[in-house]
């Protein structure tokens, strides 16, 4: 079985199977590389099958040959060898998930250098202090992820490298942002070997992030970052101020027509967004990493129309309203503030809309443990990395001192669609709060950030919320097309809950234990989780705003932090008719014995096993398919057993196995999105629910389970 592969091999697959089998960043480095011929850094990718082997069992057999092997082509390519104390190669290590996960692996720069090799580069380059700065580097990165210091030997170096990016998959930041996006933990990452290209070699280099449009609102103009010599981590970390990229225009004008042209290239290419990485040595521009960029549901609305519209453009009407038929079910709203908004109290950059207000809370821990006491949040922070992960999770908002428009805290919160501000250079952040302009603000006290604007308030600004323009156009197309955007028009028949909710049975009580399970829903998804109309719950939402029990977050509900208090308080009393906290805990068990088989089979659906590789399952072997379906189906026979003995002391988890059912026969009668899709009442998704509400009765906390390896 082969491990490693050049970037630009030929593999024939299509892009997702590409992407199973040697990640997202070596798929796409290979379109550039192999496809479009753009200049990419020679290098190679070791499998995500490489991953998981070393995982269950330890180093894979013949890995050592391969790496070996692939880079001696690297050698021979660049015209320098590894290790070599004259004239050294120097690599990156990355690691390249299948699914996009910004920030949350590890990399390490300049790999190969030692005292030896530092001092060749020192000699090649002319230049001691790029020469310290890469070792410097180097020695700090290898610390910090591989946990010991670097080895002199660079292929011991190598290994080390690789054995930490295949255990940074298991990490703790990982699993936050796979458990927070739902993404199978037995994907694996692969690891992206390439030769350096440096940003940190004077004035005419730089490294920078961009993006074919903004992903913030989807005007159609470019949008980034740059930061002259230095390194790509210096732009994603937050912790260097960075420049609109647009200052190339001025500073090294053929790099910047070169670097349009390719943006452009791409972004046809793959007829959507991209996000881009690049770094500029000496002059010379290289392509670091293209992938489809995260965008806020407001612009991918905007982006959607404004292609379509472009007939130069290759994106029909019928796949713009397809890309986005989920968001125009429940059209994206934008936060319009009131008029009589008090002055800002500083402006920073706005890196991901909406507006948000919360207590000020500094520590990533502090943040959580609040949130999940039921009080809102915003972290704000220096900036952001990925350790920081679990508090942003939970934060209504997110604001950083320092940071671009494409540093780690705008790219994750504009993927999770919490608002956000950057780069705020006027806020220093302490440990009991922030100081702005000769004015301290202790941790508790109340801000508002409008991520729309950029700007930051003192104590709540309100607000109200207009459904988006382009929204309108695109339902026309919808309608004029006969796509449909909600809920397929037909379904077959489906048992019914034992007791529909009339409108005086359902209650503010079922609703706010609903959000609590949920998080963040809009009134028709709560409506099916209640088993009642959108027409039923609006009311009773709007009740709930009313008395500050809940918020409106872009477009959808959520608790506030009074009404995750008094939800929490509706569960101690649930599980007290469950017969006791010991009662709770050996439901949970029972649950757990059924969630290994839910896992797998949710894996099994979306990956198949192609000639010993993983690939992403295209569905086109109907028997495979079909097994898969009656897999799901006898574990459902067991789990709705068992879930009818739980409803016989606390009725309303039948709630859940009606749902289940549901989702079983929709699935079964040909619509696959009712197995694993998150946009949609999905089997895994009420699985997934009724896993956080049994963690509730049992009086525990999904971290805790995590921690634990039960969840």
């Amino acid at each position: 079985m082969t491990l490693v592969y050049d970037l630009d091999y030929p593999h024939g697959l299509s892009l997702p199977e590409l992407t199973a089998r040697i990640g997202g960043k070596a798929a796409n480095l290979n379109v550039m590389a192999a496809q479009l011929g753009l200049p990419v850094p020679s290098g190679f990718a070791v499998t995500t099958t490489a991953c998981n082997t070393y995982l269950a069992s330890g180093w894979p057999d013949g890995l050592d040959g391969e790496l070996r092997t692939h880079l001696a082509r690297v050698e021979e390519r660049v015209g320098r060898r590894f290790g070599d104390a004259s004239d050294p190669l120097l690599v990156s290590v990355r690691s390249g998930a299948p699914v996009s996960m910004p920030g949350m692996m590890d990399t390490i720069l300049n790999l190969g250098l030692n005292e030896a090799t530092a001092a060749g580069l020192e000699t090649v380059s002319g230049d001691a202090r790029f020469a310290a700065d890469c070792h410097r580097r180097f020695r700090g990165m290898f610390r910090d992820i591989v946990g010991t210091d670097a080895p002199e030997d660079p292929w011991l170096q190598l290994r080390g490298a690789v054995e930490a990016v295949f255990r940074s998959w298991n990490g703790d930041r990982a699993r936050t942002y796979r458990e927070r996006e739902r993404i199978p933990d037995d994907l694996g990452t692969a690891v992206t070997i390439q030769a350096m290209v440096f940003g940190n070699r004077g004035a005419d280099s730089a490294t920078g992030v961009l993006f074919t449009r903004n992903p913030a609102t989807g005007e159609a103009t470019v949008y980034g970052d740059v930061l002259f010599d230095a390194q790509g981590e210096d732009v994603v970390a937050g912790t260097h101020r960075t420049e609109p990229w647009s200052v190339l225009d001025e500073r090294l004008p053929a790099v910047a027509r070169e670097l349009r042209g390719h943006a452009e290239a791409l972004e046809r290419h793959y007829a959507d967004l991209c996000d881009i990485e690049f770094t500029i040595e000496q002059g010379r521009l290289w392509m670091l990493q293209v992938r489809v960029g995260k965008r806020s549901p407001q612009a991918a609305l905007r982006m959607a129309l404004e292609m379509a519209e472009d007939p130069s453009f290759p994106l029909t009407r019928a796949e713009a309203v397809r890309r986005v038929a989920a968001l125009l079910a429940h059209p994206p709203l934008a936060a319009v503030r009131r008029g009589d908004a008090p002055p800002p109290l500083t402006v920073g950059l706005p890196a991901s809309p909406g507006v948000a207000s919360g207590e000020i809370i500094t520590s990533p821990d502090a943040a959580q443990a609040a949130a999940e006491a039921g009080r809102s949040v915003i972290l704000v922070r220096s900036e952001t990395s990925p350790d920081d992960v679990h508090g942003m999770a939970k934060a209504a908002g997110v604001l950083t001192a320092r940071g671009g428009l494409a540093s780690h805290a705008a790219v994750v919160a504009r993927g999770w669609g919490i608002p956000a501000v950057v780069g705020a250079n006027a806020i220093e952040v302490r440990e009991d709060g922030i100081r702005v302009g000769g004015r301290s603000f202790a941790t508790g006290e109340l801000v508002t950030i409008d991520g729309s604007t950029g700007e930051v308030f003192v104590g709540q600004v309100s607000g109200s919320r207009e459904v988006v323009p382009e929204a309108a156009t695109l339902l026309a197309w919808a309608k004029d097309l006969g796509i449909p955007v909600g809920e397929p028009k037909s379904e077959p028949a489906v048992e019914a809950p034992a007791k529909v909710a009339s409108v005086s049975e359902l209650t503010a009580d079922d609703v706010l234990r609903c959000l609590l399970v949920k998080g963040l829903v809009n009134p028709d998804g709560l409506a099916v989780a209640v088993s009642a109309s959108a027409e039923q719950v609006r009311p009773i939402l709007d009740g709930l705003v009313t008395v500050g029990l809940a918020e409106v977050s872009a477009g959808a509900f959520r608790l506030t932090g009074s009404g995750k208090l008094h939800a929490l308080a509706l569960f101690s009393t649930d599980t007290v008719s469950l017969g006791g906290e010991e009662a709770g805990v050996t439901a949970l068990d029972g649950f757990l014995s059924l969630d290994q088989r839910m896992k797998e089979t949710v894996t099994a659906w979306q990956l198949r096993d192609v000639g010993g590789d993983q690939t992403i399952n295209d569905h086109s072997d109907a028997a495979y398919d079909a097994a898969v379906l009656e897999g799901l189906a006898e574990l459902h026979a067991d789990a709705a057993a068992w879930l009818a003995a739980l409803a016989a002391r606390l009725e309303r988890l039948d709630t859940y196995r009606i749902r289940l059912q549901r989702a079983l026969t929709l699935a079964q009668h040909g619509d696959p999105r009712f197995i694993a899709s998150p946009r949609v009442d999905s089997y895994h998704n009420v699985w997934f629910e009724l896993h956080e509400d049994l963690i509730r009765l049992a009086g525990r906390r999904r971290s805790d389970e995590s921690a634990a390896g039960r969840a």
